[in-house]
């Protein structure tokens, strides 16, 4: 690019060096910031556009927007919400949880908070600290504080968006004034999500005073193109769908190469590849017979028209129940024993009801007359699944792998699946799939090639970590490498044995524990082999290791996290108050991360 004649060539380089290498999103966010700055003199005001999220407090009247996201979608609402409202020129900022100084509560006036449900009602990992300040003592008094919470859950989990309705009720407990109804979003999270932000972007307006804040005119340095994401997916080709478990194994685990050719997608060790879906037919066809519906009807949602048959195999949830359709056809069935389970005492059952059965089960079981057009209306629409990417984009360059487990059982003596698994694996190779990438920033090897670090990976949660050894190999990496890896059985659930052996042999993996559960009488698992090596692993964490966890956040994350505990007594010989600050005190650095699900 020519330096114009207004520049001076020593700000020429300047301007040249600030962007190289930015994306056209930054690109767009300078040309709006000097705007803004020119804006700004010409009105005899020094201070710079609110027209992005920014992390450092203002003096002038603000809306705080703070996030919490295990998956990444928290995050995409919050940005889009911080963005449409930095948009109309009001002055906003974005912070995600665990970079926020819970000290500045006191002084919000304006407050925004979007939070994801992880598990059974508890918080996500970048989180942690933000809720636990909040339900503590020293939590302020906010007298002055105007507040809304957004809340993403599934509701096929019994404490639907728990998190969220914990943080709405502490909050007004504090004195602070809620100014918009708690929302809670299922997977289908648009549906709420959008009148949510429709209605506090209007809120906003009407409590900042955007005269505080110089609009910008925003003129892109470049046009955008056509960006591959969630709504817009990438039809991309399979190149080999592989099983990587052997004979006599209960598992189906397959290693899947997807090729990125013409899809300019790029992404890091840590991200997550999305996968959008399409039912079996089988299972479509065993619906609609079930329901004697006809499935070229017609059907018309929002303005959007398919046939019962395209509704259902690609814009509908049937394989995963969930509590509002169980509302709607225990009404509809008229049937006592659904409507038991739906007790606030039954939570429990509730969760074992929704856990083992699937839309088929629940309408062989109890008959109910659906119509097609409430059936439809009331099921979940259908969305994309995450995979923790299992490659190196610096060793495979325009592919992307996956480890899946595929997930097929039997109720009754009928099959049943995973509707995503089950559609992956299905494929042959040279037959496409809409993906794209969801990054994952919080899940990022550490910049400094130097630190060690540990990896805690059972069963499919071993897929990142076949990343992070490839990238740390490419980049000559000169910290060390310690692996954990669990499965039942060493014969045939060794995922990736060959390759792990060879990183041993080639020094780009220093250490490997493995724990085959159920090759003994006593079952042993990846948190009774951290225990063994309980002082190597303080002695490596103390010397500035990075652990990462990746797997079951049901109870494999929540047993490593406990005998990551002990492991700070026994070693350190901390109280159970100091060890759980140690940790917290790693998570607060980057230097324990979790990708659980």
């Amino acid at each position: 690019m020519l330096a114009p004649s207004y520049l001076p060539e020593s700000k020429h380089k300047l301007l040249t060096e600030l962007t190289d290498g930015l994306e056209s999103n930054a690109l767009s966010w300078l040309s709006g910031y000097f705007a803004g700055v020119e804006q700004g003199r010409q009105g005899q005001r020094s201070a710079p556009p609110a027209i992005s999220a920014v992390a450092a407090p203002s003096t002038a009247k603000q809306l705080t927007i703070v996030y919490g996201s295990q998956t990444g979608n928290a995050k995409r609402i919050a940005e889009t919400l911080a963005e449409r409202i930095t948009t109309l020129g009001l002055n906003a900022r974005l912070v995600r949880a665990d970079r926020y100084t819970t000290r500045e509560l006191k002084d919000e006036h304006l407050l925004y908070i979007v939070m994801s449900t992880q598990g059974e009602g508890d918080p996500p990992d970048d989180s942690l600290a933000f809720v636990e300040f909040l339900n503590s003592r020293r939590a302020p008094k906010l007298p002055q504080l105007k507040y809304a919470v957004l809340g993403l859950g599934d509701s096929s989990y019994p404490l639907f968006c728990g998190i969220a309705q914990t943080i709405d009720t502490r909050l007004a407990e504090l004195g602070a004034q809620r100014i918009h109804d708690l929302g809670t979003a299922d997977l289908d999270i648009e549906t709420v999500a959008l009148p949510w932000q429709d209605a506090t972007v209007a809120l906003a307006q009407k409590t900042l005073k955007q005269a505080d804040v110089p609009s910008a005119s925003v003129t892109p340095l470049h046009p955008k193109a056509a960006k591959v994401s969630r709504d817009q997916p990438f039809l991309a080709e399979l190149l080999l769908n592989q099983p990587v478990t052997g004979r006599g194994s209960d598992k189906d685990v397959r290693h899947l190469e997807i090729s990125l050719e013409g899809s300019q997608l790029s992404y890091q060790p840590g991200d997550a590849l999305g996968v959008w879906p399409r039912q079996s037919a089988a299972l479509v066809d065993a619906i609609i017979a079930e329901l004697k519906l006809d499935g070229d009807e017609v059907i018309e949602i929002n303005k959007v028209t398919h046939s019962v048959k395209e509704w259902l195999t690609h814009h509908r949830e049937l394989t995963q129940l969930t509590k509002p359709f169980l509302i709607a056809h225990a009404e509809l069935a008229a049937s006592d024993a659904l409507k038991a389970l739906l007790h606030a005492d039954a939570i429990d059952t509730l969760k074992d009801f929704l856990g083992s059965r699937q839309l088929i089960d629940v309408l062989k079981t109890y008959p109910a007359k659906w119509t097609a057009p409430n059936l439809v209306k009331t099921l979940r629409p259908l969305t994309p699944r995450m995979y923790s990417i299992a490659s190196s984009q610096s060793t495979v360059e325009s592919e992307v792998h996956l480890t899946l487990a595929n997930v097929a059982y039997e109720y009754e003596g009928e099959d049943r699946w995973g509707v995503t698994s089950n559609f992956l694996s299905q494929l042959a190779e040279g037959d496409k799939l809409p993906i794209f990438i969801e990054e994952n920033t919080r899940f990022r090897l550490p910049a400094d090639n130097s630190r060690d670090v540990i990896m805690v990976g059972p069963g499919t949660g071993i897929a990142p970590f076949r990343a992070f050894v490839q990238e740390r190999s490419v980049n000559d990496a000169t910290g060390r490498n310690w692996l954990f890896f669990g499965n039942p059985h060493f014969s045939s659930d060794f995922l990736y044995q060959t390759e792990w052996q060879r990183a041993l042999q080639d020094g780009d993996l220093n250490r490997l524990d493995l724990a085959f559960s159920r090759d003994q009488a006593d079952k042993v698992y990846v948190q009774h082999k951290l225990l063994e090596q309980a002082a190597d692993v303080y002695d490596w964490l103390q010397g500035g290791a990075h652990l990462y966890v990746c797997g079951d956040a049901t109870r494999m994350a929540k047993d490593v996290h406990q005998a990551l505990l002990r492991i700070a007594q026994d070693e350190g010989g901390l109280d159970e108050t100091q060890a759980k600050e140690w940790l917290d005190d790693l998570a607060a650095q980057g230097r324990y991360a979790r990708d659980v699900y």
